[in-house]
């Protein structure tokens, strides 16, 4: 059995490795890493559902795109997430993701821990070792 993601030690950002037996585990998992460092998701009910579709040359650049827009969605539309559901699908020059996310508005969570300025390309990797999709992220706060 592996660990859903491990956050790493840094002096002044937030880096973290999600793990999966899938790619799609790792992209579920990545996203559960980052909402954990704003809220504990066990506090967010599943009220309100958005559907993300994305597409990437890379499995590294889709996570970074796939991360980023999550990120924007917390801060344009003011949800924080505690679910995630996805599914990467690998094509001709590159992937696709098509994802579904629950959560509910940020109003109802005085309690924000952590603020993400954007996720990064710094330490940004994505690679299968030993059976398990590995994807480090690396977050400026």
């Amino acid at each position: 059995m592996i660990m859903d993601f491990q956050y790493l030690e840094h002096t002044a950002d937030a880096e973290f490795i999600a793990y999966g037996h899938t790619v799609d585990e790792a992209f579920v998992n990545a996203a559960r890493a980052m909402a954990g460092l704003v809220i504990d998701p066990a506090k967010v009910k599943p009220e309100v559902e958005k559907s993300v579709e994305l597409s990437g040359d890379a499995l590294d650049t889709l996570l970074y795109d796939w991360l980023s827009e999550l990120l924007y969605i917390f801060e344009v539309d003011h949800i924080v997430y505690s679910r995630f559901q996805v599914h990467v699908t690998p094509h001709e020059g590159g992937y696709t993701l098509e994802a579904r996310v629950w959560g509910e508005s940020v109003s109802r969570h005085p309690d924000i821990s952590m603020h993400i300025k954007a996720v990064t390309f710094h330490d940004l990797r994505f690679e299968k070792k030993d059976n398990i999709y590995e994807a480090q992220v690396l977050l400026d706060i």
